[in-house]
Order: structure tokens, then sequence, then C-alpha cells
């Protein structure tokens, strides 16, 4: 059993503000607690708000990473459930970017008492397309090249990935915060979080949800299209869809301030 000092250091937990509600933020994949950063000074200032890094991210303790835990998103999950027991969280709003949203779905199954609600900002349960009714984004072989381009090439998979990420109009200093993000993650620890990412099929969770859900999709996104947010709201129940006018993938980034009033909406 973990002590709540060798969680707190394993994710790297980092708590600020001290409003009444509880936000956990959950970062996707290929980035840390630091791209909230646009986000947490409004944020602060209402809500308690706890950050983390995933085992392999940031300034978490790499030598807590273990494939056999971590290939699969449960593994990540238990962690967001361990950080919530080591601070005695309960009534938790779990704020989830992209597969961080599905990571939190996992958490919130497996331990609903410790969560109210759930935001799930440009998520996705299945990055690949399963036709005929579900269109991830993704053939299967598009998915294995990119991978394949990590091992022969890390910095040009980051350079590539991080402006179709962002999204075309974004600013040159924020696709190079998230190729440089990208960069800083060990390279065999990206690539299995990677697999457990856009390999993975979690649409049979949706019906399972026990919290109410707001989806938040950005109108042109290249990695989770408007297609999915409407999925996700279909098979959801007590979800709300809120589809903004935004593109990319990272609207906490590019429009917090927008994303920031739909969150306070929300929890009001």
């Amino acid at each position: 059993m973990l002590t709540k000092e060798r969680i707190m250091a394993r994710n790297n937990v980092t708590i600020m503000g001290s409003g009444e509600q509880t936000l956990m933020l959950a970062h996707g994949f290929g980035c840390d607690q630091n791209m909230w950063q646009y986000l947490t000074p409004t944020l602060k200032e209402q809500y308690t708000l706890v950050l983390f890094d995933y085992v392999g991210s940031g300034k978490s303790h790499i030598s807590a990473f273990s494939e056999s835990r971590y290939r699969t998103l449960e593994g990540y999950a238990r962690d967001v459930n361990d950080i919530c027991t080591a601070l005695a969280l309960e009534q938790v709003h779990f704020v989830g970017h992209s597969v961080g949203s599905t990571i939190g779905l996992l958490a919130t199954i497996a331990h609903p008492e410790q969560f109210a609600s759930q935001i799930m900002v440009c998520p996705s349960p299945c990055f690949l397309n399963m036709p005929p009714d579900y269109h991830g984004g993704f053939e299967r072989a598009d998915l294995e090249e990119l991978l394949d381009l990590m091992d022969r090439n890390y910095l040009g998979w980051a350079n590539y990935l991080a402006p179709l990420v962002m999204g075309a109009d974004s600013s040159p200093q924020l696709i190079n915060e998230l190729s440089s993000s990208f960069c800083s993650t060990d390279p065999l620890v990206a690539k299995i979080f990677a697999r457990a990412t856009f390999f993975s099929d979690y649409r049979y969770l949706l019906p399972q949800s026990k919290h109410p859900a707001l989806v938040l999709q950005s109108q042109r996104d290249t990695l989770a299209n408007p297609t999915v947010g409407a999925y996700i709201h279909a098979h959801m129940p007590n979800s709300s869809l809120r589809e903004v006018a935004t593109e990319g993938h990272c609207i906490h980034i590019t429009h917090p301030d927008l994303v920031a009033q739909e969150i306070k909406a929300w929890l009001s």
C-alpha cells in the first residue's frame, strides 16, 4: 500500500485554490499538467484544483512506470483513484482532456463515490474508424505508421503531430509548446501510452457512466471530429453536449477563457 506522500510524489500532484468545489484536471497523451496553465489562473479563484502528471509524463516518478500496469488505460485510472483516496477526495468534478476523459470515465465507474461529475474536453472513446456507425478519425494502418515514425524519428514525430493536434491556425508558440511536451516524454513510455490511447475502444463504457457529464466539442478537430462528440452524447446517460466555435484539439490551451466560461456555467 503506497503512502499518501509516495502517491503525491509519484504523480507530481499539485493543489491550488481553495474553493468549496474540487476540480481534478487530467491532461491528455504526450502532455503534463503544465498544459492547464492557461486555464488555472481563472479557475483557481473559484475552485480547489488538483493537478497531476501520469506516470511517465512531466515530473512524475518514471521509476514507477511498468508496462504491465500502463499498457491499458485502466492503469492510469487506478492512479486517479489512488490520488483521490490519498487526499480523501469526494464529490470531485473530473476535467479530462482527450484520452484523459476516457481515463476519467474508467476512474468514475470504478469508484463512483469519489466523483460528482465529468467534464470532457475534446474526448474520444475510440480514435479508430469502426464502420459503418462510428468514425473515430483514423484507420489502423495510419496509426501504425505514426507509431513507426516514433521509432524512426522521435523529434520528427513530435513536430508532425503537434500542429495536427493544436490546430493549423494556432500560434507557432503554442505548437512549439506542445511539440516540446511530446519530446520531453520518454520515447518508450510515450509509445506504450500511445498504443493504449489510439488502439483502444472504450465505447462500451459510455452507457455505464454514473455521473452527469459535460462534453465540450470543438467544431473543427482533426483528432476528435464533431460526430465523436455526438456519439458520446447519444450513448452516455445524463450527458450534455456543447459544440464550441473553436478549431483544434487543445481548446483549453487555445481558447482558455471560453473553456473556463463553459466549465463555470456547467458547475453553477
